[in-house]
């Protein structure tokens, strides 16, 4: 059986289209728009019009893909920027009545559940100890800790994304220093008291992840994460896009991103590893499973 899982975050609206095969989750297809739900919000509470038929043909789009490749269920969620819209209701009803797919408003703790599901449930090798995931979004940041297959002891979702910490601090191309430690500064008063078990392996996944492994690799130790910081702030988001083929759109956010992972890697005394899977694999994992 295959399914599909478009996930409406504040940054992006993916599908993930997989199926359960040998006890393995199979990606069969994935897409992504840029929406930025979560910037239609910094001037508001709510979801415009023309932003949310936008958000809507995409979903239009991606349902009638996921369809296409054989997906028997569809599922669809939203993460933060949709749970904080003040016509939440609203927009959730007119995604319903134009396409017929209901969308499921995550909280934090669901989405920290799945995306620790879809991280756990990816991996080749679970540790036999503490596993921690952070998931950076475009709006919120899920961090969690928990052992496979018990489950999770630990999570927090924290009011930092990749999109809304760029927008409030990183507006030059590239950040300069001053800007980098004022977005530096609101990370460490956002996670002053968090205190999360010590893992025995971090696991990175979203967006921000994804993207700087192809300018660190898929180990995010410290000098992997200097180095790609000085990438980032050597050079305009056009020209990192370009070069390590990303796009532009997430290039400009990758600077915010790291400066989250940099933060969270240190707090977990770990050295983060690009994961493979997340909410949208959680999504597919309980629903194939079942």
């Amino acid at each position: 059986m295959r399914a599909g899982c478009i996930d409406i975050g504040s940054n992006t609206t993916r599908l993930l289209v997989g199926e359960y095969r040998d006890g393995q989750l199979v990606e069969i297809h994935q897409e992504r728009a840029f929406t930025l739900v979560g910037r239609e919000l910094a001037g508001s509470d709510s979801i415009g019009e023309a932003k949310c038929a936008e958000v809507i043909d995409v979903v239009r789009g991606q349902l009638a893909h996921a369809h296409e490749l054989g997906a028997a269920e569809v599922r669809a969620v939203g993460t933060a920027a949709i749970r904080r819209a003040a016509d939440r209701r609203r927009f959730v009803d007119a995604v319903l009545e134009a396409t017929g797919l209901s969308v499921e408003i995550l909280s934090g703790e669901e989405e920290a559940r799945l995306a620790f599901q879809g991280a756990a449930g990816t991996l080749e090798h679970p540790p036999s100890g503490d596993l921690a995931v952070i998931d950076v979004g475009g709006g919120s940041s899920e961090l969690v800790v928990g052992a496979v297959p018990d489950g999770i002891r630990w999570w927090r979702s924290l009011a930092l994304g990749s999109g809304s910490l760029a927008d409030r601090w990183l507006r030059s191309d590239p950040p300069s220093a001053q800007e980098l430690a004022a977005a530096r500064a609101e990370v460490a008063g956002v996670l002053a008291d968090c205190r999360p078990p010590r893992p025995e392996l971090a696991v990175a996944v979203g967006g921000s992840a994804t993207s700087l492994a192809r300018l660190a690799g898929r180990v995010l130790d410290p000098p992997s994460v200097a180095r790609a910081l000085n990438l980032l702030t050597g050079a305009p988001a056009a020209e990192i896009a370009s070069r390590f083929e990303i796009d532009a759109r997430r290039a400009a956010l990758l600077p915010a991103g790291l400066v989250i992972l940099e933060a969270v890697g240190g707090l977990l005394g770990a050295t983060l590893r690009v994961g493979r899977g997340g909410v949208r694999e959680g999504v597919l994992l309980e629903a194939l499973r079942r």
